[in-house]
């Protein structure tokens, strides 16, 4: 009974919510292992494009001449739903790439416990963190993910502009940046992600700055705190952008990819996204020089950056080749493929002692890096991370619609979470 109702929160992430080929018959370890001359294929599934995982994926190649990788990529509005699908009929792929959803799959016995592995023992505790449930590790983290927004310099000089160390202050360039006829912000809307991530961005700043608030994410997987009650003084704060007409309704017709493309042309002044989008915004506009600020608080300081932990690579428990798959990981968990990570998808190594330099673009967000201002509340630390963040996220389209309040939006996150940690129970 237990494994069903997981399964039905699970089928409950995409359609409430922050990642098909052949299958596998259920086996034991070692079991299906081929000959040390008989290449094993791996279908290994993931959120992020391949193209993000290019080095990684050719070094695994040179490294395990044994194994053979089939990378099957699927976007992440449908990843749930396609690996609940396949979980659930006893199949699946052979390694899979988790972020929110981690704790309920492991939860529901999908995952292989990791946790007498000696190469979990390379990562630093924040980084298994999100990946631990009740004693046990079901995945270990590739970099770090973050988030912060991305200003064109060219365009900032041109008008004057500085980068904001305060929210007021981005409210005040970007009323400066329209009145000389610039876009200020553009943001593709269409999706639920961006205005949640941003929105939250002020929250590190206003809340979890505190230290009195730092156990108010394990109250709230417990019940017993709201987001409606603790948060809303810091979306108010944020919403002004909306109030101020800088993030307008027919943003809600934007894509992801239609957002990008007016941020690397020159149309808008700045824009809310992560490492990732480098390299087609270079490949856009190979001229564009372009930097990444931290969000900022209500006060001068460092500014937060929405990440952490971002995915990690988890073994199906009913995979056929589980000695392989592990040597996959074991792999992973050197520096050598820590760096491998990095050079296609910019951001920080758990893995002790590996030191990554980020580069120029990310010169403006040293300070927040340095004071550990990287927080994302539904990854880190959330029982049901992934459709808390997008009921929330979903309802702020609304606000930016003008039908729902912020106060509204934080109430439906909340009773995402008090529906789902009921089911649980």
């Amino acid at each position: 009974m237990k494994k069903k109702t997981i399964a039905f929160l699970l089928s409950m992430i995409m359609l409430v919510g922050t990642l098909i080929g052949c299958s596998n018959e259920s086996g034991s370890e070692g079991e299906g292992s081929g000959s040390e001359d008989e290449v094993v294929k791996l279908r290994m599934m993931a959120y992020n494009p391949e193209s993000t995982r290019t080095t990684y994926l050719q070094m695994l190649d040179e490294k395990l001449p044994n194994i053979e990788i089939e990378f099957e990529f699927v976007a992440l509005d449908n990843f749930n739903n396609v690996l609940n699908a396949q979980l659930q009929a006893g199949e699946g792929p052979d390694i899979i790439e988790v972020g929110g959803e981690a704790k309920l799959l492991a939860k529901a016995n999908y995952l292989l416990d990791l946790s007498d592995k000696d190469f979990t023992s390379k990562y630093v505790d924040a980084g298994l963190k999100p990946y631990s449930v009740d004693g046990g590790i079901y995945a270990t983290p590739l970099q770090s993910w973050f988030e912060g927004i991305f200003y064109n310099k060219t365009i900032f000089e041109e008008n004057g502009v500085e980068v904001p160390k305060t929210w007021d202050e981005l409210i005040a360039i970007s009323k400066k940046l329209a009145e000389n006829g610039v876009k200020p912000q553009t943001m593709g809307a269409q999706s639920w992600e961006p205005m949640m991530k941003q929105s939250i961005g002020l929250v590190n700043n206003e809340f979890y700055a505190d230290e009195a608030n730092s156990d108010f994410d394990n109250k709230f997987n417990e019940g017993e705190a709201k987001l409606a009650e603790a948060w809303l003084p810091a979306v108010k704060e944020w919403s002004k952008i909306i109030d101020e007409e800088i993030l307008t309704d027919d943003m809600l017709g934007l894509s992801y990819d239609q957002a990008l493309d007016q941020f690397a042309t020159g149309k808008a002044a700045m824009w809310e996204s992560g490492p990732w989008a480098v390299p087609t915004i270079l490949e856009k506009n190979p001229d564009i020089e372009i930097g990444m600020f931290p969000i900022p608080g209500t006060e001068e300081g460092p500014g937060w950056l929405i990440g952490g932990p971002g995915s990690a690579l988890a073994i199906n428990a009913n995979s056929d080749y589980i000695d392989e798959a592990i040597q996959v990981l074991e792999l992973t968990a050197t520096e050598e493929a820590q760096l491998a990570l990095v050079e296609d998808n910019a951001g920080s190594s758990f893995l002790e002692g590996v030191e990554v330099d980020l580069g120029e673009i990310y010169t403006d967000s040293e300070e927040a890096f340095k004071a550990g201002n990287v927080y994302a509340p539904w990854t880190a630390v959330w029982t049901s991370g992934n459709p808390i963040v997008q009921s929330y996220g979903k309802s702020l389209q609304e606000v930016l619609a003008g039908t729902k309040t912020v106060k509204e939006a934080l109430q439906d996150a909340d009773e995402t979470n008090d529906n789902l940690r009921q089911t649980l129970n």
